[in-house]
């Protein structure tokens, strides 16, 4: 069944929405030569908690490892000085201990001190953009009020990608392998989409839908604004124009970067 979506409800990103709830770990007892070959045989680690069942006891990372014998145990090198978030923690301020304190990964414990999940410098940036917030969303749909006198609706639902009707005609390819690994990982944000009359609109997230499409994912979840009724709104316009009617008529754009990394490397 459908929640309701609460436009007032609070709107801050916790950490809980952004954490990994499944964390690799190592015991107090594991040596450095084990370690090492995890980090090595990892798909991106270069830490990991240090656990004796699930309570925290530490932190080891690559660095500490570099000088130590291969049968050091890791209750040895690792840091018990440690930084640790909330699940409930405002991912802004967990974004600030993450940049002061210069580390990459805050593990997450709950009030039991229980470790959670873990959260990491990149899944910080990825909680600032394309962020589908209720305040987003509500001014979005205060704005359709608006203009086109309608009583409109929102909701959190499962949309059919291929029910989707796209209102920007490109994509670029370098962000879309960004969006892929969100999908695979879990980490993907919600859609925003516009009912006009029966009509999908994909307001907000074309490389996340055109990510999913390319991986074979047929549904996503997506904050739904429904107007009630059909209007002419401009961004349906645009996409007869251009002839978009799915997302099998988006363009990829494979040999030009984002305008906004080609801005940032104008600047280096």
């Amino acid at each position: 069944m459908d929640e309701p979506f609460d436009v007032d409800a609070g709107g801050k990103p916790r950490v809980r929405d952004y954490m990994t709830q499944d964390v690799a770990t190592v015991a107090p007892e594991d040596t450095v030569a084990e370690v090492s070959r995890r980090i090595v045989e990892s798909d991106g680690h270069n830490g990991f908690p240090v656990t004796q069942g699930r309570k925290v006891e530490g932190f080891v990372t690559a660095r500490d490892l570099l000088l130590a014998d291969d049968v050091t145990p890791m209750f040895r090198v690792m840091s018990d000085d440690l930084l640790v978030a909330h699940p409930e923690m405002d991912v802004n301020d967990a974004a600030r201990v993450i940049l002061r304190s210069g580390i990459q990964k805050l593990p997450v414990v709950d009030d039991a001190g229980t470790l959670v999940g873990i959260i990491s410098n990149a899944d910080v940036i990825r909680s600032q953009i394309e962020r589908a917030t209720p305040e987003k969303v509500g001014k979005l749909l205060r704005t359709l009020e608006t203009i086109h006198d309608v009583d409109a609706s929102e909701e959190r639902r499962e949309v059919a990608i291929a029910d989707l009707v796209p209102t920007q005609g490109k994509v670029y390819a370098d962000e879309l392998e960004g969006r892929r690994y969100e999908i695979e990982h879990g980490l993907t944000e919600p859609l925003v989409v516009i009912d006009n009359g029966g009509d999908l609109l994909l307001a907000d997230g074309h490389h996340r839908a055109m990510a999913a499409h390319t991986t074979g994912v047929e549904t996503m979840d997506a904050y739904v604004i429904d107007l009630g009724t059909r209007v002419d709104l401009g961004m349906a316009r645009t996409a007869r124009e251009e002839g978009l009617a799915s997302v099998e008529d988006v363009n990829v754009v494979d040999y030009a970067r984002h305008p906004l990394v080609e801005t940032t490397e104008r600047f280096q």
